[in-house]
């Protein structure tokens, strides 16, 4: 309809009489979508023991509800995947429903070694199926680590394998460091190197910082598909 308009009051000039509208290539219209596509956000957690696993898993799950909270409006969905002692696990399943979130991450499991590649690759697994079911959501990998592998043989090695498999496929990241301590090993920033992610360094993971370092993250991408 908006290229018929285009083209009508063109018509004498085109030197038109008979019935029908005469339409050039300028006239063409064409529906462009605006980037109101939503956002997958999925949390790698780090589970692990140490004595600040309560306090990241507490604040991980508040950054999930209260971004779940207006998922609606920026049809987000959100997820998170856990991982602790000898594998990962998928606590929550992406999500649009603050409801089912709550009721999945009222107990979180924490202790154990660090079987950061699990974490990792099952962290690709779920971001590989919500490919195949929405390829139009864009996914972000928000890993909250302080990139310590302790479990398994060569888990560094394997771990650094899980990571250039995430940055083969193209997966945008966010690497949260909760290393704490006066002595830090910047294993999580090497990581992200890896990931070809983002780093993001805490003094202690809080749920505020977790979610508008994620909003900022997604308003950015949202404005250059957008544009």
């Amino acid at each position: 309809v908006a290229t018929l308009h285009a083209a009508a009051p063109h018509q004498r000039a085109r030197g038109r009489q008979g019935p029908g509208i005469l339409v050039r290539p300028g006239d063409v219209r064409l529906p462009v979508r605006q980037g109101r596509e939503g956002n997958l956000i999925l949390f790698c957690l780090d589970a692990s023991g140490s004595m600040g696993a309560r306090q990241r898993v507490g604040a991980v799950k508040a950054a999930v509800l209260s971004l779940l909270l207006d998922a609606y409006q920026r049809r987000d969905k959100v997820g998170l995947v856990t991982f602790r002692a000898t594998d990962a696990e998928v606590a929550l399943p992406p999500t649009a429903s603050v409801e089912v979130a709550a009721a999945r991450l009222a107990t979180l499991p924490t202790g154990g070694r660090t079987p950061l590649a699990e974490g990792l690759l099952r962290a690709r697994e779920v971001l590989r199926v919500e490919r195949i079911r929405d390829p139009r959501r864009r996914p972000l990998l928000v890993l909250v680590t302080d990139g310590r592998a302790t479990t398994g043989p060569d888990a560094v090695g394997r771990a650094r394998q899980a990571a250039r498999l995430l940055a083969a496929a193209g997966t945008s990241t966010v690497v949260v460091d909760c290393e704490q301590g006066r002595v830090r090993m910047r294993l999580a920033a090497d990581l992200a190197t890896t990931l070809g992610g983002q780093y993001l360094p805490l003094e202690g993971v809080a749920a505020d910082a977790l979610t508008d370092a994620v909003r900022a993250h997604t308003a950015v991408r949202t404005e250059r598909g957008a544009a």
